[in-house]
């Protein structure tokens, strides 16, 4: 049985007071909710504040990009070693706004994967189509494509360590949402590509998270489907009240 994982993305989002604020009101939910494992991701300059306010609690803490590189000569990056100095368990890697805003490619992907697990992090990889592949029948090409490439360098005994999550870039902050068959089509493809790269027993324990718009109204029907595990949560991770909803929605899994 797999333990549903819910994981809060707030991009670049709060302040240093609010997100302690909101750090500190998610671990107090959610220390009631122990059939959940519970992650939020919040800027890199605010990691150490909320690092310190789930000190001792249910909630870990993740980071929301890494590069490869211990360390050097790379302004404005952070290697992964720096986000396990600072308490991170988790790092997100392969957001579709890193792909498709800050034109991240399949390659790169790969090697920050592979430089986290070496770090000792667990990796949340995301993975998803664009509107225009969508309605050109090319979901799976593309997930396919994700998926292979970006745990390229992984082999079976460290994908213990990876989630995945999959995200539908036209349903992420539009407010449209796949339909709970939609993600369930995907995820089970997902879960068939673990298992041709990675072995059955790899296939059955791999998580695969949904994220694009998901919300308190939502999330029990679409957690309700047998290969979602958890969600990915943005806009609703700014709020402890929605995110704890989201996160109590999985106790059913």
């Amino acid at each position: 049985m797999r333990k549903p994982f819910v994981a809060g993305n707030w991009k670049m989002n709060t302040s240093r007071a609010t997100a302690v604020t909101l750090a500190k009101a998610v671990a107090g939910e959610c220390a009631s909710v122990p059939a959940v494992d519970v992650a939020v991701c919040p800027p890199f300059p605010y990691l150490q504040a909320v690092a310190d306010a789930l000190a001792g609690g249910p909630v870990a803490l993740g980071g929301q990009n890494a590069y490869f590189e211990k360390e050097g000569a790379f302004t404005g990056e952070v290697s992964p070693l720096m986000l396990k100095d600072i308490g991170c368990r988790y790092v997100i890697l392969g957001h579709s706004e890193r792909r498709h805003v800050m034109g991240e490619k399949d390659d790169l992907i790969a090697r920050k994967v592979a430089a986290c697990l070496d770090t000792g992090l667990q990796v949340i990889l995301c993975v998803g189509e664009l509107i225009e592949e969508r309605r050109a029948g090319k979901t799976a090409d593309v997930v396919k494509r994700q998926f292979l490439a970006g745990l390229e360098k992984v082999d079976a005994s460290r994908m213990a360590s990876v989630t995945i999550a999959y995200e539908p870039v036209w349903a992420i902050g539009t407010g449209e949402t796949a339909t709970p068959a939609q993600a369930q089509e995907v995820h089970k493809l997902i879960r068939g590509l673990a298992s041709e790269r990675f072995g059955a027993g790899v296939a059955q324990a791999l998580r695969i998270q949904y994220g694009g718009s998901v919300k308190p109204e939502n999330a029990a029907e679409l957690m309700s489907q047998p290969d979602v595990d958890g969600a990915l949560v943005g806009g609703a991770a700014l709020k402890a009240a929605s995110f704890v909803a989201i996160v109590k929605a999985a106790v059913s899994k």
